[in-house]
């Protein structure tokens, strides 16, 4: 029934949109965790189509934070690989039936997985990165809230209404309990040390938001982009590139991703453990968002609240295991950079 109703807003989208009469059945493609994402083909051409997750649109400062969000990846697609969604009557987020819709041209290629990603996939997504980092995104006048600084997350709150709900994650969250508020501290401190120092960039550099087709990327999935502090995000996203499937960091991987960077950027200096720390901070932020998914409280349906379910004990363990591979982070930036 809900396949359904998305298929008929969507073949209402493309009828507003003038994208042409549907050929087929909209086939659903994997949209990662937070969005549902269709491959259609029309009579002029062949497009994927996201459907905004309906409980983030409520937010405030949703439709905000996607508008800019688009101005910056079709702003930037001029310098890298980028793909922008397609602006239609000047708009880039359509609506039908309460639903907020991105369109996109299809684009051929796959992302890779993590025994796929070689060296020279982390040194020329390093070298992407310092292309959009050294971008002058000022004529888009888009201003820095200082939102992203965090307050401490209640953790108690989601224990005890877990405990009511005889959730699974229960147990686990008792015991990283102390851990948890421990690392929510230390990095909403780091982030207001490194308020400094921000450029715009992607935010969630990954390799599920890279598209590759003969080893030429595209950068897809825009819709976290904005202020970040610059070593940061550098640290952060090399580390995606360069993790393995236990949790682990090739190291290898890591300094290729950085060289990448620094041949096209120059030096770079930074305080490692406070950027290190930080890191935190965004992992923490999924983890709450994804608490309050398995609780229902931001959830739309059945099949939302189990991916909640499942994340709130996959991003704990991907918490622990980055904090106990900061020591080593630590030492390779200090001895080699």
């Amino acid at each position: 029934m809900e396949n359904k109703k998305f298929q008929l807003e969507i073949e209402d989208l493309c009828k507003r949109s003038q994208l042409g009469e549907l050929l087929d059945v909209p086939v659903s493609i994997s949209g990662g965790f937070l969005h549902r994402i269709y491959a259609i083909e029309t009579t002029s051409g062949k497009y994927a189509i996201k459907l905004l997750n309906p409980h983030i649109m409520i937010r405030p400062t949703a439709w905000k934070n996607y508008m800019n969000s688009e101005e910056i990846s079709d702003f930037v697609s001029s310098k890298i690989p980028a793909l922008p969604a397609k602006k239609i009557d000047g708009e880039c987020i359509q609506k039908i039936n309460g639903q907020y819709f991105l369109v996109f041209s299809w684009t051929e290629g796959k992302s890779l997985k993590h025994d796929e990603i070689k060296n020279i996939h982390c040194e020329k997504i390093g070298s992407i990165l310092a292309d959009i980092h050294k971008t002058d995104f000022s004529e888009l006048g888009l201003t820095n809230d200082g939102s992203d600084s965090g307050l401490l997350v209640d953790w108690e709150y989601y224990l005890q209404k877990g405990k009511e709900n005889d959730l699974d994650w229960v147990k686990l969250l008792l015991e990283n309990i102390e851990n948890l508020k421990c690392w929510d501290s230390m990095a909403i401190e780091a982030s207001k040390i490194l308020a400094s120092n921000m450029v715009i960039s992607h935010r969630d550099l990954d390799s599920k938001n890279v598209l590759w087709n003969l080893d030429e990327p595209m950068i897809i999935d825009w819709e976290s982009a904005g202020y970040i502090n610059q070593v940061h995000d550098l640290i952060e996203t090399a580390i995606y590139w360069s993790g393995n499937k236990r949790g682990g960091i090739d190291k290898e991987r890591f300094f290729s991703f950085i060289n990448g960077y620094k041949k096209r950027y120059g030096e770079l200096h930074g305080d490692w453990r406070t950027v290190l720390e930080n890191g935190f901070l965004s992992k923490l932020g999924w983890l709450e968002y994804n608490l309050k998914r398995s609780l229902w409280i931001e959830c739309a349906d059945e099949e939302e609240q189990q991916i909640g379910t499942i994340q709130v004990t996959e991003t704990i363990n991907e918490i622990r295991l980055y904090a106990g591979t900061i020591p080593k982070l630590l030492n390779w930036l200090t001895n080699e950079l």
